[in-house]
């Protein structure tokens, strides 16, 4: 039987498209990595507008170019990382060293914890700042919904990933737990635990083996000549 470690088998494994295809994380991080694409393309194209009012180029929400700068990093950041999981992913039952797996399940963990949180200030703000937006201003009103539509869709998708990540480092740390047994404690063993001395328990207790009938010596008498 081979020993596993957060979710394959610790001795190595070839990669198989159609099964790493099929997975439902495979399949959520796609998704997240669409959504970002949509998120930080729409608005580096459509996001910065004319107002009739001022000369200047302007973002498309409210005028205020800090938050299509948020959508835009937040965006690149969330491609980048999806491409370099999905790498991990593939590359992750060929690994073979519990210790590597365990870094690239906790990075993935904080990672999706850290970006499901920013996609959902990413959200708030886009949608506070366009709520505000004079119509006036209102050049390009479908690529601003659709920014802030896809920005909301990665929220869940983020919570999906940090979901299976956790799912796998617990998954991890209960089988190092079941594979680890003390042989003091381990009870299937034939052979019984050694008593060492000072250690503490009920130690056997061995009888002289003189018997304890034999009758003592009585008074020293000299010998007579």
């Amino acid at each position: 039987m081979q020993s596993s470690a957060y979710g394959a088998s610790l001795a190595g494994g070839t990669f198989d498209l159609g099964s790493f295809v099929k997975q439902p994380q495979t399949i959520v991080r796609c998704l997240s990595w669409l959504f970002s694409i949509v998120v930080f393309a729409t608005i580096t194209a459509e996001g910065y507008v004319n107002p009739a009012t001022k000369s200047e180029e302007k973002c498309m929400f409210n005028g205020t170019d800090s938050a299509c700068s948020y959508g835009v990093g937040i965006g690149v950041l969330a491609f980048l990382a999806c491409v370099i999981f999905l790498v991990l992913d593939a590359y992750f039952p060929q690994i073979s060293n519990a210790k590597e797996r365990k870094l690239i399940v906790i990075a993935d963990l904080v990672f999706s914890a850290a970006w499901t949180f920013l996609w959902f200030i990413c959200f708030c703000v886009l949608a506070n700042q366009w709520s505000k937006t004079p119509k006036e201003n209102i050049v390009t009103g479908d690529a601003a919904r659709a920014v802030i539509a896809f920005s909301f869709f990665s929220i869940p998708t983020w919570a999906l990933l940090t979901f299976f990540a956790l799912g796998r480092y617990r998954q991890g740390v209960s089988e190092f737990d079941q594979e680890y047994r003390d042989p003091a404690n381990d009870h299937t063993t034939p052979y019984p635990p050694a008593q060492y001395p000072g250690s503490s328990g009920p130690t056997g207790y061995q009888q002289s083996p003189f018997p304890h009938s034999q009758e003592q010596p009585g008074d020293y008498q000299p010998p007579a000549y």
